[in-house]
């Protein structure tokens, strides 16, 4: 197990902002993943780094796009936690984490 920092960052955006804003995160390369709340509650995690930049990892990520667009026609204002290595903005929040590898024998198995 390794200790990394990751840095969070909430925006608020109107439902049909989301898939674009999304779009652009996957072009930027440098956010881990997307949290999409509403109400405080997690409608939807998207990993967003996939090894690969730009245009080709837009095509990679179609399908989750597709879910993402069809999630934003069913809600009006929502929240997205975006999760870097960086900081971007100065509202970024650092937070510890501890990354376990897959294939831990230390770890128990979680279901």
């Amino acid at each position: 197990m390794s200790k990394d920092k990751v840095f969070l960052e909430n925006i608020k955006i109107k439902s049909n902002e989301l898939v674009d804003k999304i779009k652009e995160l996957i072009d930027e390369g440098n956010a881990r993943r997307a949290i999409i709340k509403k109400d405080g509650r997690v409608l939807l995690e998207v990993p967003l780094a996939v090894g690969v930049g730009g245009a080709a990892a837009a095509v990679l990520l179609a399908p989750m796009l597709a879910a993402i667009g069809a999630l934003a026609a069913l809600v009006t204002d929502v929240e997205v936690e975006i999760e870097r290595d960086q900081p971007i903005a100065p509202t970024a929040t650092e937070v510890d984490v501890t990354i376990i590898p897959p294939n831990d024998p230390t770890v128990p198995p979680t279901i």
